[in-house]
């Protein structure tokens, strides 16, 4: 035969926490009554958990006298250590989730300023040992239900129950390829328009509006491809497929880069992004800090 494997784990032989905890409670407060009002049980169900535990000792806790109860001397014995142990666990059980509620910020935005805006920026995040979670949605996160901490809101404002402040205003214009050498109004009689069905709130730019802007008849503003997002309309621009009205903001790497180029105006205005949380979250140092690296992030680029 072979050797038996002497690794063999040792297992706690403990009675049911439940028993401890009763015992505890009824100890500490000398009365079964308390006792149950404090978890939220019966008497009979914490008269029945110390029995419970008694039997597995061998030996009683309480004297149970006519109108109270009285410890034994096991009883004392045993109070002390069940209470130093249930007051660590519950430093411990606080400690980390405070801990993780220190930690951890969730900062909601919309998808397309998420890619060229926040993680473009991370490099320059610093907040000592607190953690950004970064939410890229189009859709309007709950905050006061707790969908995130910190939100970036595209609109004119105020938001309902939030707390808000601007950071930079988003500005229209025509993008193009310079592969398409645009250089006057006209131009565009020539070339494909590129059409973005926004789904932000408030007067958003388009061909027609842009157009009646430019004082340009004629032009065909309801014809061309149309695209359900910013990104994919300054693809096929990039691509060389048309001429698109875009978020100069958002449209900024690829301005930079000479992948797109803002041939003529005029520049339209957009509405503001904004800084949003809850006025409880507004007050909390670690949603200070994302917000300190967004100012400096956003409002510092933009004036560059």
């Amino acid at each position: 035969m072979g050797e038996m494997d002497s690794s063999v784990v040792t297992q706690r032989r403990l009675p049911p926490l439940g028993a401890l905890r009763a015992f505890e409670a009824a100890a500490r407060r000398l009365s079964f009554r308390r006792a149950a009002e404090e978890l939220c049980v019966t008497p009979t169900a914490v008269s029945h958990q110390v029995r419970l535990l008694e039997e597995w000792l061998g030996q009683p806790l309480f004297l149970r006298l006519v109108r109270r109860v009285v410890l034994t001397k096991a009883g004392e014995t045993l109070l002390p250590t069940l209470q130093g142990g249930f007051d660590a666990f519950e430093r411990t059980l606080a400690d980390i989730r405070q801990h993780d509620r220190r930690k951890a910020v969730t900062l909601t935005a919309p998808v397309l300023f998420t890619a060229r805006r926040l993680i473009p920026a991370l490099a320059d995040f610093q907040a000592g040992d607190l953690d950004l979670r970064l939410h890229a949605s189009d859709a309007v996160v709950d905050l006061n239900g707790g969908g995130a901490d910190l939100a970036v809101r595209y609109g004119a404002g105020p938001f309902s129950g939030l707390v808000s402040e601007p950071l930079v205003s988003e500005r229209f214009g025509v993008v193009s390829s310079p592969r398409l050498r645009l250089t006057r109004v006209d131009d565009l009689f020539s070339v494909p328009l590129l059409h973005i069905d926004w789904r932000r709130a408030g007067d958003d730019p388009d061909w027609k509006r842009w157009a009646t802007e430019a004082g340009l008849s004629g032009l065909a503003v309801e014809k061309g491809a149309r695209f359900s997002d910013d990104t994919h309309a300054l693809a096929a621009a990039t691509a060389g497929r048309g001429a698109a009205i875009a978020a100069l903001e958002l449209a900024r790497p690829e301005l930079e880069a000479g992948l797109l180029v803002n041939p003529f105006g005029p520049i339209l205005q957009g509405q503001p992004y904004h800084l949003a949380a809850t006025p409880e979250a507004w007050e909390d140092e670690r949603v200070q800090a994302v917000a300190s690296w967004l100012r400096q992030a956003i409002i510092g680029a933009a004036a560059d």
